[in-house]
């Protein structure tokens, strides 16, 4: 037996020859990653100061705003080309003229987003990849102490005015617009906003409702659900009319009273309007009626049922009644995620150690078909065996399927049992795990880089996954999956020699372009000028 040629060379010849096993082609094409590493780098590149956002999942467009946060800035990924009059060419290092931003990117368009005291959530980005839209969001500075009114939930905070813009991507064209006004979305890492195909949900804090919206190939957002107050599109008519006849049988029963004693109608109609008010919204309700033909269901003896009532229902009824809606998702066209926890947790940073709980809504039917604490042994089973059906995929998708998670990679399922076995107590593993749901749209980058069954890098300084991270002394490593003693390129933040204040706090956020060997790393110091690096294929 000839031991196996990785180079790149013996890798396409081998192309040529050899027919791949039933549903790996994909899979074999990928493994020449392995030899197309961005392993050049240049260091602190002179670049427009712009807050870049990510690539788009196509790889076809790069997202930044303008450091004020009023302007939208489209860039396209292009590829250094420059001409050589030198012998020995393939020698020869990047000139210096060619180390600059341009020369990796193309400016396409800029155009202004934010208007008046509005600014751009540099945050949020969502990319529906069918027709190049790019979904993007404004408002206004929150106000932190906003009194409760029109059946807001006290102790969230009031933005004064939300706008989600549809943006055409190839020209940058406004297509339409979605404004929320005196609300709470909450906008960081796209937390209250997800998206699946054409359909859009918006968790509004402040009023606790699910806005459905469909996206129309035209551009146009449509409001096709609200799921909150009520669950079926005739309920307010439902209640309205209940109330009517109410106010009707009332004037007929009572005898009338002179004027001087009080405008009876005014009077019913007022009480009429506090009784309304008074009524649980429809998802609670949804909730409450599932816990209780759930503990009623589980006990055949009458007075079982009555004493587990007591115990498992009654006694934390109000705690109950006090859930709020954090966040939500789409499991499928059909079905929401959706994550229940105190009024103090739907703000905060800090909520992983929060009682929390999850319930599967079905939109169809407008029921509960599912509830879960955090700390539930069977919801955390399915989490670990079917994690990758919490991240639904858009049909268009596909390059999406090849995240790495620990239901479709054997190394990060190994990973994951040995935290497992580390930790200290199981349920407040559960609880840090199950922390993560519902997951964050678009929160992770297709790169072949992080795919863990052909590379290896400590997951604690870089990962797939979406946000800043505690900026590292020494470069990031990655290392052959196959061949751990094998290095294959590294990726160092901020400048060549390091920073002149080794004290200032740094955060370090990485780019990686889905397709090709091409990535940014962006080093944040306070008060400093950010420092761009680009790590490409020499």
């Amino acid at each position: 037996m000839f031991k196996k040629n990785n180079n790149i060379v013996a890798r396409i010849f081998e192309r040529q020859i050899k027919t791949p096993p039933p549903s790996t082609s994909v899979n074999c094409v990928r493994r020449f990653y392995e030899n197309l590493v961005p392993d050049c780098t240049i260091n602190d590149i002179e670049c427009p100061d712009h807050s870049f956002r990510k690539f788009t999942d196509d790889g076809h467009y790069l997202i930044s705003f303008s450091r004020n946060h009023q302007d939208l800035i489209v860039y396209r990924p292009t590829w250094p080309s420059f001409s050589c009059n030198a012998d020995n060419c393939d020698s020869l290092y990047l000139p210096q003229k060619a180390k600059r931003f341009e020369s990796f990117f193309t400016q396409i368009y800029s155009v202004a987003l934010a208007s008046n005291n509005e600014f751009i959530c540099k945050d949020f980005f969502l990319y529906i990849k069918t027709n190049q839209f790019g979904l993007f969001a404004t408002q206004t500075a929150p106000v932190p102490d906003a009194p409760a009114v029109d059946g807001a939930i006290q102790g969230i905070p009031l933005i004064e005015k939300i706008t989600f813009h549809l943006v055409r991507l190839e020209d940058g064209v406004t297509l339409d617009e979605k404004v929320f006004n005196n609300d709470f979305v909450n906008l960081a890492y796209s937390m209250g906003v997800f998206l699946y195909d054409d359909l859009m949900a918006i968790m509004s804090l402040r009023y606790q409702t699910i806005h459905i919206l469909q996206i129309r190939d035209s551009g146009n957002l449509v409001d096709v659900q609200a799921i909150g107050a009520f669950c079926r599109e005739d309920d307010a008519l439902f209640l309205s009319s209940h109330a009517q006849y109410m106010i009707h049988l009332d004037k007929h029963k009572q005898p009338e009273l002179p004027l001087d004693q009080g405008g009876n109608e005014i009077q019913r109609q007022q009480q009429s309007t506090e009784a309304q008010s008074s009524f649980l919204s429809g998802i609670k309700q949804r909730l409450l009626s599932f816990m209780f033909r759930g503990i009623w269901d589980g006990e055949r003896d009458h007075s079982l049922r009555v004493q587990s009532l007591k115990k498992k229902f009654y006694i934390h009824f109000q705690d109950y009644v006090d859930l709020i809606m954090w966040k939500v998702q789409f499991l499928d066209r059909h079905h929401l995620l959706i994550k229940f926890g105190s009024v103090d947790g739907g703000v905060s940073r800090n909520a992983d150690q929060q009682p929390s709980f999850f319930a599967v809504y079905s939109m169809e039917s407008t029921e509960i078909i599912a509830f879960y604490q955090n700390s539930a042994d069977e919801l955390y089973r399915l989490f670990e065996e079917f994690c990758d059906h919490f991240h639904p995929t858009s049909r268009d998708a596909l390059y999406m399927n090849f995240i790495s998670s620990h239901s479709n990679n054997i190394h990060a399922l190994e990973q994951l049992r040995c935290i497992k076995n580390k930790a200290s107590s199981f349920a407040q593993f559960v609880k840090k795990m199950l922390a993560s749901l519902p997951f964050s749209c678009q929160s992770q980058s297709p790169s072949p880089y992080f795919d863990q069954s052909l590379f290896r890098f400590d997951e604690k300084l870089i990962s797939a996954t979406d946000r800043h991270r505690q900026s590292a002394e020494h470069p990031i490593k990655f290392t052959s999956r196959r061949n751990p003693n094998i290095f294959k390129f590294k990726i160092k933040p901020g400048p060549e020699g390091g920073g002149a204040d080794g004290q200032a706090k740094k955060i370090s956020s990485f780019l990686f372009h889905p397709v090709l060997p091409l990535a940014l790393s962006i080093q944040h110091t306070l008060r400093q000028p950010s420092v761009v690096n680009i790590h490409f294929r020499s």
